[in-house]
């Protein structure tokens, strides 16, 4: 149990719920008479209201990326490391946004939602979405939120190809993009993962086609094996062999009709599934992963990222880690390539790190001292 938050804490925060009545139209050609989006604030917007930074969350992530909930939060949001006073996004001077995208689980709507049209949930028949209809949203937001333009729109992952699409989208309402460990999409191997994560939880026989919720069930099972699927795929081999490698949790490796051996990255992985399928829906990580895997920012551009990126007006700041290879440096480097091409300007750095994928959210110092160096750019700037 936490007695204060630390000072370097944004402190204690409370979710917010911005209701939308103006209809949605999606790129999938469905239309959502009606949403809700839950968001954070951190740090207070300035009279110009030209002090604002958007945080695109991941594919599990959500709204809570910073501070505590309450004193009995056992952790903090899932970005605290660099979200607060004195950090990279430093909330003395700036006033930070973060939000849980539409069709996710944690407040805005999504497959769990009530559908207004049946009074039952959503479930499988919540309409597909795609990045450009993140955007659209988030951009509804900040209007919501008085924001006319954005100093950075800020992401990793998932979050970084959103923060892409806002600059080709919306070029006049954002002055920096920060995208880290991210692509112009996905390779082969990722759609591979993804579809073996999605086909876990649809075989589960608690997932009922998606109707799992009209069934009183949860497909636990199938969500933390994709779960499980993922969070290997997020760590380099070096990560876990530092973290595990051989050990065994029993001590034994057990004989005859001994109990098999366990070794402690199965425990550690078995942990991350149930803690997973506790507190995420198995149609929003459908959803999420679909999502991903159609994101593509040169589709509109006879598959040209240099024409993609013309239509942008603001300066990038891109950064890869180098045992990441879920999203691999060699994709950070087209993105920086076919910037250059477009002659925009474009820092870019490749961060020496052990952690693999899961580095972006992570203390290293290395990458902290590059992320706080253009962030006190950004604050020049606004």
């Amino acid at each position: 149990m936490n007695t204060s938050a630390p000072d370097d804490s944004v402190g204690i925060v409370t979710p917010l719920l911005a209701r939308f009545d103006e209809p949605l139209l999606l790129s999938c050609g469905r239309e959502l008479s009606s949403y809700e989006l839950a968001y954070e604030t951190y740090g207070e917007l300035n009279a110009r209201r030209n002090n604002a930074i958007l945080i695109c969350h991941a594919l599990s992530g959500h709204h809570h990326a910073a501070g505590y909930h309450s004193l009995d939060d056992k952790k903090p949001g899932w970005w605290d490391e660099c979200i607060g006073p004195g950090k990279p996004i430093d909330t003395k001077r700036f006033f930070v946004v973060s939000l849980n995208n539409l069709g996710g689980c944690h407040g805005s709507t999504g497959p769990s939602s009530i559908n207004p049209g049946t009074g039952q949930p959503w479930g499988p028949d919540f309409p597909p979405v795609r990045t450009r209809d993140w955007v659209l949203s988030q951009a509804r937001l900040a209007d919501y939120l008085g924001i006319d333009c954005w100093a950075a729109v800020i992401g990793g992952s998932l979050g970084g190809m959103q923060a892409m699409r806002w600059s080709i989208e919306y070029p006049e309402r954002i002055k920096h993009c920060v995208v880290i460990a991210a692509a112009l999409k996905l390779s082969a191997q990722n759609l591979a993962f993804n579809e073996v994560a999605r086909q876990a939880i649809e075989s589960d026989p608690d997932f009922f086609s998606g109707s799992y919720q009209s069934h009183a069930s949860v497909p636990a099972r199938g969500l933390a094996l994709a779960r499980m699927i993922g969070h290997i795929t997020y760590l380099s081999d070096n990560a876990m062999a530092n973290k595990f490698g051989r050990d065994l949790r029993s001590g034994s490796l057990g004989r005859g009709e001994e109990a098999p051996a366990e070794f402690q990255v199965q425990s550690y992985l078995r942990h991350q599934g149930s803690q997973f399928s506790g507190n995420f829906d198995a149609n929003t990580y459908i959803l999420m992963t679909r999502a991903l895997d159609y994101f593509d920012l040169t589709l509109d551009h006879n598959n040209d990222p240099v024409s993609a990126f013309r239509n942008a007006s603001c300066s990038f700041l891109v950064i890869s880690f180098s045992t990441d290879w879920r999203f691999s440096p060699q994709r950070s480097r087209e993105i920086v390539d076919a910037l250059i091409a477009a002659d925009r300007p474009v820092s870019y750095a490749e961060i020496e790190a052990n952690e693999g994928h899961d580095a972006f959210l992570l203390p290293i110092p290395r990458y902290l001292d590059v992320f706080n160096a253009y962030m006190q750019r950004v604050g020049r700037d606004s």
